[in-house]
């Protein structure tokens, strides 16, 4: 089974206050090699973006006003994610948004049983310690310098590194400039596979490997 690197961005910290996604990022990987797919939207929330929030991810209602609503990019969305598990930091907090608005378009929610959440392994590996995605970034010593702001589609890619270091599991370092393009996504349109050159071997050691780290660690 393949996975999928999700995260999201959103006007406030709950769909239930009346909040809504207005970015939406998956890096869908083999073994947490990426594949090259990916799946980006921007969305129009059709509501105002509070300062707190725009401080955070810079995306300004004027800005957004022009992008597509969630309905009109659902079923996109979902067949991406289709059959997936699902690697998503602070799970609970990116579901929480996406079954929302999920459930007011009347589509089916995300099965849990899906979602594999790497703060609660963080967590669980690092008691008492800073787990964000900054601070596990910066144990890992993965680079931070072109996160000024959060965008979802950095942030997966980042993940994807602190997730390989969180289960121990030996690859390439990447270059991540030459595969995240920077804060002007509306040009943005392509995205450069990423190869990794590892042998059979060790691929299907680490395919062994992640079956039994996945099971263990599902959300």
């Amino acid at each position: 089974m393949n996975e999928v690197i999700l995260d999201t961005e959103t006007t406030g910290l709950s769909f239930i206050d009346g909040h809504k996604i207005v970015e939406i990022a998956c890096i869908e990987t083999k073994d947490l090699v990426a594949t090259g797919r990916i799946f980006h939207k921007l969305i129009n929330p059709k509501r105002t973006v509070p300062e707190e929030a725009f401080k955070v991810h810079g995306f300004s209602e004027k800005f957004l006003s022009d992008k597509q609503i969630f309905n009109e990019i659902a079923d996109e969305f979902l067949t991406f994610i289709k059959n997936k598990k699902i690697i998503i930091h602070n799970a609970p907090f990116d579901l929480g948004f996406l079954n929302g608005e999920l459930s007011s378009i009347n589509r089916k929610k995300i099965d849990k049983e899906l979602i594999i959440d790497s703060l609660e392994i963080a967590r669980n590996k690092f008691p008492g310690a800073s787990n964000s995605l900054d601070a596990l970034c910066k144990r890992f010593n993965i680079d931070l310098s072109r996160r000024t702001k959060h965008n979802a589609l950095l942030d997966c890619e980042l993940l994807r590194e602190v997730y390989i270091n969180l289960l121990d599991v030996k690859e390439p370092k990447f270059n991540l400039s030459n595969n995240v393009h920077e804060r002007n996504i509306s040009k943005s349109k392509d995205y450069s596979k990423i190869v990794v050159k590892v042998s059979e071997n060790e691929l299907k050691e680490h395919s062994q490997f992640l079956k039994s780290e996945l099971k263990k660690n599902s959300y």
